[in-house]
């Protein structure tokens, strides 16, 4: 498990029971039926927000443990949301953040990963009908987690005209790097692939190796970076 960043200014005490969930998005149809289904699944919904020039005063009042939004906001529907995710970040390092997409762009993801992978999270809208796997989501960045969406991961290992870093990992380090890319701990690759803690923390530094990095901080960044580098120059050459 991703250890949490300290916490950043006090807002109000936190309540007990069901998560609390702020909503960002631009049509009100998604931001309903979103809410919606957080409802049905236990979670509070405490704000819905049609942009994000509010985000900060709702997360001072009311307190979400999650901020979920989506990238592109007014006012000119680019990358508002990630710029916001990191505001957030920033500010209150005690709030997880899922960002929302309609597009595994590799850019974007790698631009919210770049100084930190605890508490976030980048996954496509398409995601939201799996309801399951959206509140496992919402529930691992709280935890200080990071979520990455399998679509995302997939274009990471898909073949490629020129050879990269990632030609050079072997099938099993493939893997490991794709459940990594999910968030899934070192003990979670284990049970994933059957294979022993040892084994599993040996795959893990082949990788490091072999897949050249721009940052050397902390372990739990590393394993994010380590599988968006190649996102990076898919989109560099797109």
């Amino acid at each position: 498990m991703i250890p949490r960043p300290p916490a950043g200014p006090p807002g109000p005490p936190r309540r007990e029971g069901p998560l609390r969930v702020a909503l960002v998005d631009d049509s009100a149809l998604f931001r309903a039926g979103l809410a919606r289904l957080l409802e049905l699944a236990g979670l509070t919904v405490v704000a819905q927000l049609p942009r994000a020039t509010a985000l900060a005063a709702v997360v001072q009042s009311l307190a979400p443990d999650v901020v979920l939004l989506d990238v592109r906001l007014p006012p000119t529907h680019t990358d508002e949301g990630i710029v916001s995710a990191l505001e957030l970040r920033a500010g209150r390092p005690d709030v997880g953040v899922l960002v929302l997409s309609t597009y595994a762009e590799g850019v974007w993801a790698r631009q919210l990963f770049a100084r930190g992978s605890a508490g976030l999270g980048y996954l496509l809208k398409d995601r939201v009908d799996d309801v399951p796997a959206l509140i496992d989501a919402i529930r691992r960045v709280h935890d200080g987690g990071t979520v990455v969406d399998p679509e995302v991961v997939a274009r990471l290992v898909e073949s490629t005209t020129r050879r990269s870093a990632l030609d050079r990992l072997s099938p099993r380090e493939h893997a490991i790097l794709t459940l990594m890319a999910e968030g899934r701990s070192n003990v979670g690759i284990g049970k994933a692939l059957f294979l022993s803690p040892r084994t599993v923390e040996a795959h893990i530094a082949s990788v490091f190796a072999k897949v050249p990095l721009d940052s050397e901080d902390n372990t739990s960044n590393r394993r994010v970076l380590a599988v968006l580098t190649f996102l990076q120059e898919r989109s560099g050459r797109g």
